[in-house]
């Protein structure tokens, strides 16, 4: 029997829009973000994608949907976490490969039946799985963004990271059966069965879940192309 979650009982649709996360703790955190990031821009962007993963209905709603955790991680891992790395500047220290691999590791290790259910049954678990999800998404992130390694291996690891994901997200769409039993029953109350919410999970992280990388992908692309242009001016 699953205990309850973090963002509370999976709320019914009726529910839905009153069912906001006002945790006391929560909040002050969010403020301290918002105050050490008040002059960058990227940094507020973060603090309000937070607000809506963590304090919007959204908190709620995945603890029914497994399609909404997958948003809510979305948001974690490619958006704040960018946002995040390009508030923090500087130079990245070391190369990507590292940065790609542990954030590789902790997100397919968080989907893996038994750890994800474990974070929606036991609160310290749950931020566990949250702080290592940004955190190492922060670190893969700024490696990428800061790193003075050329345009093109940095976009390689974009790509990966990407890949990675839609891999994951492949994964559990075509998967045979309801791999998660923290969903095993609040799908029906929104008219989902928990494979068909696991697959359309499944779907998000493979396609939508793709377009902040693209982006990246994009501007790195240029930039290569951009040196490739000027090593032939010379």
């Amino acid at each position: 029997m699953l205990d309850r979650t973090y963002c509370g009982p999976p709320p019914f649709p009726a529910d839905i829009w009153t069912s906001w996360n006002l945790d006391p703790l929560l909040l002050i955190a969010l403020v301290i973000l918002t105050i050490a990031v008040r002059r960058e821009p990227a940094g507020l962007a973060a603090v309000a994608v937070l607000i809506v993963a963590f304090v919007s209905p959204l908190c709620a709603l995945s603890a029914a949907l497994f399609s909404a955790r997958v948003v809510h991680h979305v948001l974690l891992v490619a958006g704040a976490a960018p946002l995040l790395a390009v508030a923090l500047g500087g130079r990245a220290l070391g190369g990507i490969a590292m940065p790609f691999a542990v954030s590789t590791l902790i997100l397919w290790a968080w989907h893996a039946p038994a750890a994800y259910d474990l974070a929606l049954s036991n609160v310290a678990v749950y931020w566990l799985m949250q702080i290592t999800l940004l955190g190492s998404a922060v670190w893969f992130w700024h490696s990428v963004i800061a790193s003075d390694g050329a345009p093109v291996e940095r976009l390689v690891f974009v790509v990966a990271s990407f890949a990675q994901m839609g891999m994951l997200g492949a994964v559990l769409t075509f998967a045979p059966d309801a791999l998660y039993a923290a969903h095993a029953v609040a799908p029906f109350d929104w008219g989902l069965t928990p494979l068909r919410d696991q697959q359309l999970g499944g779907l998000i992280m493979w396609v939508p879940a793709g377009l902040p990388y693209a982006a990246t992908a994009i501007v790195l692309a240029r930039q290569s192309w951009a040196g490739l242009r000027d090593n032939r001016a010379w």
